[in-house]
């Protein structure tokens, strides 16, 4: 346990003992709704007195216990220091009904809603966002922590070009090392060393896990549940995953299970670039700056008639460059990931190819032209009523 997880904890008594009941509409005029899930919801709020934005993020007092709400508050308060992070504002009370903590706002969305369906948004833009997470994530690193839910909903835009990005909700906040039940569940996001947990009740899948629900006792003991430590390495996967979302607009694989074509596809081009995937962990992986170091990496192995080996398919779009960025964060053996301050060294070249680039180009303006006239069918009707 680091210096920073120790005083954490130690906030959360001091602030439990300190928290005020307060009526959000005599401080806060509440504007609209800006998320909602399973840990509440975020409303975009004025304070009445000082005209400051902020977002209030309110959490059932019935499904939250008061602890994780002052841990996730004084995380937020005290140790996200970070530009690139989501910081709390020094404002947390409670009502009947939730726990409350005001946070900085972000005015224009979140990355969910500038990633155009199987197009993705501009290469410059992804790096800019990657480049910024990274730094995120590698201070929270730095400090004991990680962040176990990187994903578009809670990458926070300050402006619609994604110049500056804040990468928030703590609420899954771990201290590094910390023992947790491992949890499986059926999505790209989800890191390889978890199948483990795969079939477990905590666990969910999209029910192809060959099980005819009928178990003997033997089978019962093998899904006994899984307790693994919190590592860092797990960011960085979500971060790979993340970043060909932003490139393409889709997922390289439904989900990171042994039985899942694509993603077995991906194995089998990791294991013929990198090594297989063994239990020692022997092959470390070179460190690429550009696209120059994956060729001299290659030449010197290869005759002159030898390519490097085809790219699984859905990787087979991306430049040498963008190949080894995610074959270094998507590495199947945690201990050999690459770390995110790692992933910044593949920032600057190209990362898709150009016939790619021209037909995402193209697509983004079939997008374009179809926003304008559903946006002008919306003024026509207006006009009518």
């Amino acid at each position: 346990m680091t210096a920073a997880t120790k005083l954490l904890d130690e906030m959360c008594h001091l602030t439990a003992q300190s928290l005020m009941p307060m009526d959000t509409s005599e401080h806060f005029k509440v504007l609209k709704l800006l998320g909602e899930g399973s840990y509440g919801k975020v409303m975009l709020a004025v304070h009445t007195k000082r005209g400051t934005p902020m977002a209030l993020k309110f959490f059932p007092r019935e499904s939250t216990s008061l602890f994780s709400f002052l841990r996730e508050y004084n995380l937020s308060l005290s140790f996200c220091t970070h530009p690139s992070l989501t910081r709390a504002l020094g404002i947390a009370y409670s009502t009947p009904s939730h726990y409350v903590f005001a946070q900085q706002a972000s005015l224009f969305g979140d990355l969910y809603d500038v990633i155009l369906p199987e197009v993705g948004m501009e290469e410059d833009c992804c790096q800019r966002v990657v480049s910024q997470l990274c730094g995120a994530l590698s201070h929270l690193h730095s400090l004991g922590f990680v962040h176990r839910d990187v994903k578009p909903e809670n990458v926070f835009l300050c402006d619609s070009a994604c110049r500056w990005v804040k990468l928030g909700d703590f609420g899954m906040v771990k201290a590094r090392g910390t023992r947790v039940p491992e949890v499986w569940y059926s999505s790209p996001y989800c890191t390889p060393e978890s199948e483990i947990a795969r079939g477990n009740e905590d666990s969910w899948s999209s029910g192809n896990d060959g099980s005819d629900g009928v178990e003997d006792g033997e089978e019962k003991k093998k899904k006994a549940r899984v307790w693994v430590s919190v590592e860092p390495s797990t960011d960085s996967w979500a971060l790979g995953i993340l970043t060909y979302a932003m490139l393409t607009g889709s997922h390289p694989w439904a989900e990171t299970a042994g039985d899942c074509h694509a993603y077995l596809k991906y194995h089998e081009w990791f294991d013929r670039t990198k090594g297989p995937d063994d239990g020692l962990d022997v092959w470390a992986v070179p460190q690429v700056k550009s696209t120059q170091d994956v060729i001299d990496l290659i030449e010197p192995e290869l005759g002159q008639k030898d390519r490097p080996a085809a790219a699984a398919p859905q990787f087979a779009c991306f430049t040498p460059l963008a190949c080894s960025f995610f074959q270094s964060l998507l590495d199947p053996r945690p201990r050999l990931r690459a770390r995110p301050e790692d992933a910044l060294s593949y920032l600057g070249g190209d990362w898709v190819m150009e016939k790619e680039r021209a037909r995402l180009e193209e697509e983004r303006k079939k997008s374009r032209g179809k926003g304008a006239i559903r946006n002008v069918k919306e003024m026509e009707g207006r006009g009518e009523r």
